[in-house]
């Protein structure tokens, strides 16, 4: 394969992979690192080296206007961050020290959750009858817009939160992947945080988190720019289609579909590290 060919085959994956991410709200990077691994042949750390870097460039793009918007709450993902950056760190750290193959069947098993959780109905936002002492003393609350009015929340169960998100932060540094699931489950079903919430503030960290893990995967050399530049262009082009189309899609129907191609990711993932093909 050419150098032409090998970047436009890049290039168009990765706007495919965003594409699905953005109509799910889980990002590209769990498509595209599977599919750098099992179709462009890729050492599985390139592939997250790349992927880190597109997770940086969507969510700067996608946070700001969030932000503006009145959605995130930038406390409690500043908070957080303490935890995923710590986290990320770690994974990152770990990277080096676990050999490809596990990590492919890590990476498996984080795809099939996250078919799980993009099908999973979000939580109806109820609240625990009494305010989280913690969170009132660390004033994480806040409120969003509903229907033309604001609506107040605080934060719920803050140190299981906090466990949570670490974990997250770790899978992050690790696989290269923003990890959005496990933080919105974080948020939405630990904290009690509502929805758009958690979704928004989740987007707003995912940027931090992997910068954090990035530079330690560009201190081991993989972060190659041949292949992160296509990567994160791609990945830049297929966020933003699939943004727009998001608002008048059938986004059932596209969960079904971006659900059986993790799934079958997964699979694949889980298969090629245990027979040691990663």
């Amino acid at each position: 394969m050419s150098v032409l060919s090998f970047t436009l085959g890049v290039f168009g994956t990765s706007i495919l992979a965003a594409f699905l991410g953005a109509l799910t709200g889980l990002g590209g990077g769990v498509v595209i690192v599977p599919v750098l691994c099992i179709l462009f042949k890729m050492n599985i750390h390139y592939a997250i080296g790349a992927s880190l870097v597109s997770v940086i460039a969507t969510s700067s793009g996608a946070a700001a206007s969030y932000v503006r918007e009145g959605y995130s709450n930038i406390r409690i993902g500043m908070f957080l961050e303490v935890a995923t950056t710590l986290g990320a760190l770690l994974g990152a750290y770990l990277t080096a020290k676990v050999s490809g193959n596990w990590i492919g069947v890590i990476f498996g098993v984080v795809l099939l959750y996250s078919a799980w959780a993009s099908l999973r109905k979000p939580s109806t936002g109820t609240k625990s009858p009494r305010p989280d002492s913690l969170a009132m003393r660390l004033n994480l609350r806040g409120s969003y817009p509903v229907e033309g009015s604001k609506e107040e929340y605080v934060a719920q169960h803050v140190p299981a939160g906090f466990g949570i998100m670490f974990v997250a932060g770790t899978l992050s540094g690790l696989l290269g992947i923003g990890s959005g699931a496990v933080k919105v489950l974080a948020m939405d079903q630990v904290m009690k945080l509502p929805f758009k919430v958690s979704t928004t503030t989740s987007n707003f960290m995912i940027g931090v988190t992997a910068a954090a893990s990035a530079g330690v995967y560009l201190g081991h050399g993989y972060i190659l720019p041949g292949l992160s530049m296509p990567v994160m262009l791609g990945v830049l082009a297929g966020a933003l289609v699939g943004s727009r189309i998001l608002v008048n899609a059938d986004v059932k129907a596209l969960r079904l579909v971006f659900s059986i191609v993790i799934v079958a990711l997964g699979v694949e993932m889980i298969s090629n590290g245990l027979t040691g093909r990663l």
